[in-house]
């Protein structure tokens, strides 16, 4: 917790208050006991207060790891804060363990003099084992000597909490979570009231649950206060935000409204069409929910069937999309060939993760950049544009279909599952504030002389954009398919010189998206010694690294790339007024292949695979590594 200089407060009807900038609280247990429900409400309050939110919700790879084992700990980490932060945080502030295995994960992420607040019922022998302890890890004063340790009996004191509800044990039990958020609310001065609505919301139908998790969250909050253990809580201010109506958001939720509010900008109806795979089925949820906006979503049954399900509707006019992770990627390749081929305007929205094959399909990885680039047969280019947050999922939806509207081809949105699955504050913009997009269909064409329709399919506007034509429109017919085209006409046309051209037209149509993108910008010094080149959900914490250099007075820039094909038209100059540029990844070196053989720069790689995003700390590290050489 960074501390401010703010009194604390003290009466003898309350104990100590301690005023803090920012702190940084994770709980973990076994995937069943709703630690990601405890991280979200927390979420939600917070943001309420005003304060600045980034969240890190930790899934099991397991559907349903069994009970009490290492592979089935699920954890949500939340910063919240009263400065602007862009990352959840590198050390833990307050753990909250609900287990054995639940601590001996993440313990080590505990910083050195923090708060551990253990549910000591769960420390048990079969619990234990499970764990592979071979000891009570709570009864070992040395093993835990660096921490201001709380054992706090939680499913005890929870039975006793709603005992006169009359519910089973079972069901008694789940409501432990809610106690442990009560008592996170009251060390840190959380107004309950928006948790306590949504429970009345959530469960209103079963007044039994709503009043059982409603006295677990009091009985969670009254401890606190009223044991000896806790002597001192504290608070966070709300942050200064800029003026508008605020909310929080994922970044798939956030995708999902950028994906309808362009189709709104444009009049236009959506149609989504995916098959469900982690991380990225939530978007085909939230899309689910906003039929009322003009969405049609259609789960269908395989990844194939998906993309050319959007390769239908993008020719019949609708604004298509489909979403998908690595895997499914792969599968869709033929028909986005289809769609280059066509040169038909639709989304594909990859939601990268761990890989290869099934990989880590619960942890965030960026390693999709080679696959966007060059994962389909024959020269295929397709724009890239990525998202560097979750609430920049909104606008960057919104520039994929612009692009891919204007341009006549469909683009490629990356995000991940740390950007998917986290969540931060977004200020809901005006209708002013947002971007138009203008989609002109050809009207019905008139016959030439031998009576047959003049149309040309393929003519090309200064963009080297095809007209779309809707089907139907009288006067306006022509051919499609996955064979190669006639330049202007749409004939297939299997001649070499044709080809050739034809290859070389869909290139230059894509390159040319560089007069159309915004220059590329740098944070920090404007030459100098090192600059820092990121891009997707390594945004947070390399700016907040870099920011980290600048206040100790280090040379050293930072360039986050969100168009990656084609890239800004600025970048190599940009990257020629520094002496050494470092590549941040979450991969092996993607974007540093890239900009290498772009570029012909000596550009050096940060790379981890290890399914976690970047540590600020291990950044500054690695740039004060660059920096002494």
């Amino acid at each position: 917790m960074a501390a401010t200089d703010a009194a604390s407060t003290d009466t003898p009807e309350q104990k100590p208050l301690e005023e803090v900038e920012t702190v940084v609280v994770r709980f973990c247990g076994d995937s069943g006991d709703g630690m990601q429900l405890a991280g979200t409400q927390l979420t939600n309050v917070s943001a309420v207060f005003g304060n600045d939110v980034v969240t890190l919700p930790d899934f099991p790879a397991e559907i349903r790891a069994p009970a009490g084992t290492l592979s089935g700990v699920s954890g949500f980490q939340i910063s919240f804060s009263s400065a602007d932060i862009f990352t959840p945080g590198d050390q833990v502030d307050t753990l909250v363990a609900m287990n054995p295995a639940a601590l001996k994960t993440n313990l080590p992420d505990l910083k050195r003099g923090g708060t551990l607040i253990v549910n000591e019922d769960a420390f048990e022998k079969s619990n234990l084992q499970k764990a592979h302890y071979d000891h009570n890890p709570l009864d070992n004063e040395d093993e835990l000597a660096g921490y201001r340790v709380h054992r706090v009996p939680m499913t005890r004191l929870t039975r006793d909490a709603v005992d006169e509800l009359d519910l089973s044990l079972k069901i008694a039990d789940r409501c432990k979570n809610f106690f442990a958020l009560g008592l996170v609310f009251w060390l840190y001065d959380r107004d309950a009231k928006p948790t306590e609505e949504w429970i009345q919301t959530k469960f209103g139908k079963n007044p039994a649950i709503v009043q059982a998790n409603l006295k677990a969250l009091a009985a969670g909050s009254n401890y606190g206060y009223s044991t000896e253990s806790f002597t001192v809580h504290y608070r966070v201010p709300p942050a200064k935000l800029a003026p508008g109506r605020y909310r929080k958001i994922t970044g798939n939720e956030a995708t999902a409204f950028g994906l309808v509010t362009a189709a709104k900008l444009c009049g236009k109806k959506l149609f989504y069409a995916g098959y469900p795979i982690t991380p990225a089925s939530d978007i085909l949820h939230e899309l689910s929910k906003l039929k009322n906006f003009g969405v049609r979503t259609c789960q269908v049954e395989d990844e194939i069937a998906a993309m050319t399900a959007i390769v239908g509707a993008a020719y019949s006019g609708e604004l298509a999309v489909t979403a998908s992770s690595g895997p499914g990627i792969c599968l869709k390749a033929e028909a986005m060939g289809l769609g280059v081929m066509t040169e038909l305007p639709m989304v594909i929205v990859d939601v990268q993760r761990g890989g290869p094959s099934t990989g880590l399909p619960t942890k965030t990885e960026q390693s999709d950049l080679l696959l966007a680039m060059y994962g389909r047969n024959g020269d295929c280019p397709l724009p890239i544009v990525a998202a560097r947050g979750p609430a920049d999922c909104f606008k960057m939806a919104q520039e994929a279909f612009r692009l891919a509207t204007s341009y006549m081809t469909p683009v490629i949105l990356l995000t991940d599952g740390y950007i998917a699955n986290g969540a931060e504050p977004w200020r809901i913009p005006a209708i002013a504030e947002l971007n138009p997009i203008e989609v002109n269909h050809p009207h019905a064409n008139g016959a030439n002389g031998s009576g047959e329709s003049d149309f040309l399919p393929y003519a090309r506007d200064a963009k080297l954009a095809r007209p779309w034509a809707i089907p139907g429109t009288p006067g306006l017919q022509h051919r499609v398919g996955g064979l190669e085209k006639s330049d202007g006409t749409g004939n297939v046309d299997y001649s070499p010189t044709n080809h050739e051209h034809m290859v070389m037209t869909r290139q230059q149509k894509v390159a040319g998206i560089a007069d159309d993108i915004p220059e590329q910008s740098v944070e920090g010094p404007e030459e100098g010694d090192l600059l820092v080149l990121s891009w997707g959900g390594t945004y947070g914490s390399n700016r907040t690294a870099v920011r980290e250099c600048l206040r100790q007075g280090k040379s050293v820039a930072h360039a986050h790339l969100q168009y990656l094909n084609p890239m800004p038209r600025n970048l190599g100059e940009v990257i020629s007024r520094y002496k050494k540029v470092l590549i941040p990844e979450l991969n092996t070196g993607q974007l540093r292949l890239l900009i290498r053989s772009y570029f012909l720069v000596d550009a050096v790689g940060y790379n981890k695979v290890q399914g976690k995003p970047f540590l600020v700390s291990e950044l500054v590290a690695k740039f004060d590594e660059i920096l002494a050489k």
